[in-house]
């Protein structure tokens, strides 16, 4: 085997960082994707439950019936307490632009 040139190192370090950035940008956007699609099912679920007025009329089911279709439509992810901490998200961060300043906190 070829002794690798002197700069061979710096090649390696220079795409070993960009790589590790370029993958934790990624990570972000992800994460940033995901909490505002979070936030925005919350919404829909307060809007139902409050069908436009200042009280709501919680429904016991709702939150049931919404787990089981939405996971037998897309899988995990939608269980009764997540789509509850859905809802409070929601109701903590009703302005969405609040959130990119407070998570970053």
């Amino acid at each position: 085997m070829e002794k690798p040139d002197k700069n061979y190192g710096n090649l390696l370090d220079r795409i070993s960082e960009t790589y590790l950035n370029g993958y934790q940008k990624a990570v972000m956007q992800v994460n940033t994707s995901m909490v505002a699609t979070y936030r925005e099912t919350g919404q829909y679920i307060v809007e139902f439950e409050q069908g436009g007025k200042v009280k709501a009329r919680y429904g016991k089911a709702l939150l049931e019936n919404l787990s089981s279709d939405l996971s037998h439509m897309h899988g995990k992810g939608f269980s009764r307490s997540n789509l509850n901490y859905m809802r409070l998200f929601y109701k903590l961060y009703p302005i969405s632009a609040e959130l990119p300043q407070k998570l970053s906190n």
